[in-house]
């Protein structure tokens, strides 16, 4: 059974459609169908229904009109009532609509065409004509209608793009030039028609479609054609390759663009020697692959042969082969705190080097690897899994789009890769003398390799031939020139022993007598900074943190981090950013033992301390509305990140999360619960505006805990509080719910009204999110009254524009009006600018649906100079979209074109879904 909305509003079972008879009834179907899964109030069903009309019997017509669909639909339960309405409640897809949805989702993140073009036309296959057909009369079902149509619109845009993609130009032609006829200022539409006219070679008929258009445009609008179109016209004048060998990507906007190509990878290694029958195959696998596939090869080799070493210098020398991007990520499956990278981790890491804005990134693993995979469509991009633990880490970061190349380093085979995604095998062993004695002769010269050839022969035999020791043996002899290399091999010969501490299954060559012999060969303060390193938790350090380690200054700390890199102990793979190679940080903290417990703890705590006052100093600067909480006093020694302002702080934060990720679950295990806390309150605004919601997550589920550990109810429920934020963010409502649950009860128990006020508003947010909005409206009463009481005048403000924004969404304007005016006023007397903003876009809203333009356009003016003062580009954009509502409800079409043209083009710089949107409004206009 399922309700039918895509024409005229019927049910239909096996195939068999059954009309609805009557209005009233039909748009009470409608309007639950609209809804699927959801509570509709019985004000807001007789609101949509009667409207201003609406008898005084309406909510006993109404239950009547239920009745009878019930009977309609075959089963009493088919509609429940759950106050403070009614719900549909049907198996499955309830609706057309809703499989329609599903389709078109599927088809625009598909990265196999094929797919799509079969799901895409399965979703147009449901539309019957004119969406809600015999109900558009009622005003709120007429808005639907127009929507579902701009959605039949958008899958039909997006599956010319696939059949562009499978090569169907010439028979796309005509039925383009049709959808023109009645579209005639769709600049998307040209696109199609002259990228497919172009490509069935007619290259002059498809220059004189863009000036037609561009003439047509200044004389009926006066404004030019995109930059979509405008590009498209220069690579067709220059006849760019990539028009005949790419199409464009199906789940991008007409006119998106993202960031410029990403250059991730890490610095290349100079002396690189050997390996080149490695290079010699991977280069052959590139000049040989099959247009038509992803190239995938995995190394595999032992900790210490030179994995990384390799996949970085081949990716640096065929970087130009891949003109889209070069993508690079340390999964650290082997790092010995077993902290490994999530692939959802990654892909964020991804999606942000291209540029994709955080609204448009789905909740869950695999709708992000989907939209990576999108985002990938058409281009060669070379992707480095550096140290990946097995194949489920790797499988959600492969792309799909031919002509890309994955290269992947693991000390396991990764055998499954091979099997099923037909992955080509490289295998790195030890290396040859030959190859070995190429080595040592890149880095210590020619002379001196032939002069001291046996005592050379002896330091690759004590190395045992591994790419690591011999570097770090090589380091000793550069930085030591008056030692002859005889020397070096005496002393490596000397100091063997066995690396216990790796306990390493696949581990077969003893190189602890290397590093033994590099460590013990460090002046004292390098020596101690180098065990004081094995303590941090990784992937990364910099400079001002190992300086906190150490107890120096930076000055001090930069002499000590140039040793360590000239012995080859450390590496430094960005600007005064270090790490260790994974053996070597197991050898750091092995060494690190023979300090006493106090100087650990001391030195830990130092580093926390760092970590901790550096990162609330940048949640400050990001946020500076938020109450400062009490921290502990830093401890002697420790040097604290001085930040400029908001763009150094959010700097900070990105360089430094995958630390502080670790750094939390470090301060958790040492039991430094205030820093575990403390430290997930600074990241808060930055994770939740950066999208990382997992991360958000499992810091604030460390936060709790450790907060019930200290006895700080206080800090347990902001942690409650603000987990409950992360998993709204995801769409896990429930869970949602319940932490904010938890939080009220301990602000209750605390007696803190101001807490207890910023659940209550929170609840709202979240029951507007799930379109309760009569729940929303309760929720931000409470908060206001609560704010107002706590003596938190800034709040209570912004509660006030909740209140009157719930209003205005449940359509109520006229109680929205005065609320929003009241918050607007308090707000500029606080000097609150980023709520300024937000609520003179409320009542922007407010009054274009009071039916007063002049008013609303006005209020949608101060917020853009607001938004455009606070660098927010997306509200930026969110706003041009409704003033240019407001413009085209009042009779200017002009204006509304130009300023959803600008919208538009931000959103498309954003890469975000809303330009779909705004596109469509251009498009009808």
């Amino acid at each position: 059974m399922q309700v039918r909305l895509l024409g005229p509003v019927d049910v239909a079972a096996a195939g068999v459609a059954t009309e609805v008879p009557g209005l009233r009834r039909k748009a009470v179907l409608a309007v639950l169908g609209l809804h699927p899964g959801q509570i509709v109030s019985s004000d807001r069903l007789i609101d949509v229904v009667w409207g201003d009309r609406a008898p005084a019997t309406a909510l006993n017509t109404l239950q009547r009109h239920i009745s009878y669909l019930r009977d309609a639909l075959g089963c009493k339960t088919s509609i429940v009532a759950r106050p403070p309405g009614y719900l549909l409640n049907l198996p499955g897809e309830a609706t057309d609509a809703e499989a329609a949805q599903r389709l078109i989702r599927l088809g625009t993140t598909s990265s196999d065409p094929a797919r799509a073009l079969d799901h895409l036309r399965g979703a147009l296959a449901l539309w019957r004509g004119r969406p809600l057909a015999d109900v558009t009369e009622l005003r709120w079902l007429g808005e639907q209608a127009d929507r579902l149509d701009h959605l039949e619109y958008e899958a039909t845009r997006a599956l010319i793009d696939v059949r562009l993609t499978l090569g169907e130009h010439a028979r796309l032609i005509p039925e383009l030039e049709q959808l023109i006829s009645a579209r005639p200022f769709d600049e998307d539409l040209h696109r199609q028609l002259m990228l497919a006219l172009y490509r069935a070679g007619r290259q002059a008929e498809s220059l004189a479609r863009y000036q037609r258009l561009k003439r047509d445009l200044a004389d009926e609008l006066g404004i030019d054609p995109g930059l979509a179109l405008r590009e498209l016209e220069a690579a067709i004048l220059r006849q760019d390759a990539s028009l005949q060998a790419h199409a464009p990507a199906v789940t991008v906007a007409a006119g998106s663009t993202v960031a410029s190509a990403p250059a991730q990878l890490p610095l290349a290694i100079p002396a690189f020697a050997a390996r080149q029958g490695e290079i010699a195959r991977l280069d052959a696998m590139v000049a040989g692959q099959n247009p038509a596939s992803v190239l995938i090869a995995t190394v595999s080799g032992t900790a210490g042969v030179g994995k990384t070493t390799l996949a970085v210098h081949w990716a640096h020398q065929v970087r130009r082969s891949f003109p889209d991007g070069q993508l690079y990520v340390d999964l650290r499956g082997f790092d010995r705190d077993g902290a490994l990278v999530d692939p959802a981790v990654a892909l964020r890491g991804f999606l942000d080097a291209f540029g994709v804005a955080v609204q448009r990134i789905p909740a869950g693993l695999d709708a992000q690897a989907a939209l990576y995979r999108s985002v990938l469509s058409g281009k060669r991009v070379l992707v480095v899994l550096d140290n990946a633990r097995d194949v489920a880490q790797v499988r959600p970061l492969l792309p799909g789009s031919p002509g890309c190349a994955v290269l992947v380093t693991s000390r396991n085979q990764l055998t499954a890769l091979v099997t099923a995604e037909g992955a080509v095998p490289i295998t790195l062993g030890l290396l040859t003398d030959d190859e070995a004695r190429d080595l040592l002769t890149r880095r210590l010269g020619e002379d001196r390799v032939t002069a001291e050839a046996g005592a050379v022969q002896e330091v690759i035999t004590q190395c045992a031939r591994l790419p690591l020791a011999l570097a770090i043996a090589a380091a000793s002899c550069v930085t030591r020139p008056e030692v002859p290399v005889a020397g070096v091999a005496a002393q490596l010969r000397d100091s063997a022993g066995t690396l216990d501490a790796l306990n390493s299954a696949d581990t077969d060559t003893d190189i602890r007598s290397v590093f033994s012999w590099s460590y013990h060969a460090l002046s004292a303060e390098s020596a101690r900074l180098f065990r004081l390193l094995g303590l941090h938790p990784g992937p990364d350090v910099s400079e001002s943190a190992a300086a906190s380690l150490a107890g120096l200054s930076v000055a001090g700390v930069r002499p000590l981090l140039a040793e360590l890199i000239q012995a080859n102990l450390l590496l430094q793979p960005n600007l005064r950013r270090y790490r260790f190679h994974d053996l070597l940080w197991t050898y750091a903290a092995d060494c690190s033992q023979q300090d006493e417990p106090e100087q650990q703890v001391q030195a830990v705590r130092r580093l926390l301390d760092h970590y901790l006052h550096t990162a609330l100093s940048a949640a400050m600067l990001i946020n500076p509305h938020r109450d400062p909480i009490a921290v502990p006093e830093l401890s002697p020694g420790t040097t604290v990140r001085q930040l400029a302002g908001k763009e150094e702080a959010t700097d900070w934060f990105t360089a430094e999360r995958a630390v502080l990720f670790a750094v939390i679950k470090r301060a958790a295990a040492d039991g430094f619960d205030r820093h575990v806390w403390q430290l997930a309150w600074a990241q808060q605004d930055h994770l939740d505006r950066g999208g990382h919601w997992e991360e958000h997550a499992a810091n604030l589920g460390a936060a709790i805990e450790a907060a019930g550990r200290q006895g700080d109810q206080a800090a347990q429920a902001h942690a409650h509080q603000s987990r409950s934020t992360a998993f709204a963010r995801m769409g896990r409502y429930d869970q949602a719910h319940t932490h904010l649950s938890d939080a009220l009860k301990l602000y209750a128990g605390l007696d803190d009204r101001g807490g207890q006020a910023t659940v209550q508003y929170q609840l709202g947010w979240l029951a507007n999110r799930q379109r309760d909005h009569e729940q929303a409206i309760r929720h931000a009463r409470q908060a206001l009254r609560l704010y107002r009481a706590s003596g938190k005048p800034m709040m209570a403000a912004r509660a006030l524009n909740s209140l009157g924004w719930a209003y205005a969404l449940h359509g109520d304007y006229r109680r929205a009006r005065p609320r929003c005016e009241q918050a607007l006023a308090r707000m500029r007397e606080l000097g609150d600018l980023t709520f300024q903003a937000g609520t003179s876009d409320s009542l922007g809203y407010i009054y274009h649906h009071l039916g007063d333009y002049e008013l609303a356009a006005g209020h949608y003016r101060r917020a853009l100079d607001l938004f455009r003062d606070l660098n927010d580009r997306y509200y930026e954009a969110d706003t041009l979209s409704h003033l240019g509502d407001t413009h085209r409800a009042a009779g200017d079409i002009r204006a509304a074109r130009i300023a959803w043209q600008q919208a538009h083009e931000i959103l498309s710089r954003l890469a975000h879904a809303d330009a779909l949107v705004v596109r469509a409004k251009l498009d009808g206009a």
